[in-house]
C-alpha cells in the first residue's frame, strides 16, 4: 500500500501537480490581463491602443470592453 510520501513520488501524482500549477499560473495571468484592460478601458483608452499594449487580438479586446461596458 502507498503511503503519502510514496504518493508524492509517483508520476501521476508529480503530472498531474505540474498540470494543476500551469492551470493556476494561466489563470492568474488571464486575471492580470482583465484587470489591465479594464483600468486602461476606465481612463479612456480606446480598445486600438490597448491592444497595441496588451498584444491581445482585437476581438478579444473587444469582448472584454463589450462586457464591462454590460456592467
Amino acid at each position: 500500500m502507498l503511503g503519502i510520501t510514496d504518493l508524492t513520488q509517483t508520476r501521476v501524482y508529480q503530472e498531474g501537480k505540474q498540470e494543476g500549477l500551469q492551470e493556476g499560473l494561466q489563470e492568474g495571468q488571464l486575471r492580470a490581463k482583465l484587470e489591465m484592460i479594464s483600468r486602461l478601458f476606465s481612463v479612456g483608452m480606446n480598445a486600438e491602443q490597448i491592444v497595441q499594449i496588451t498584444g491581445l487580438e482585437m476581438t478579444q479586446v473587444q469582448e472584454i470592453i463589450t462586457s464591462l461596458e454590460d456592467n
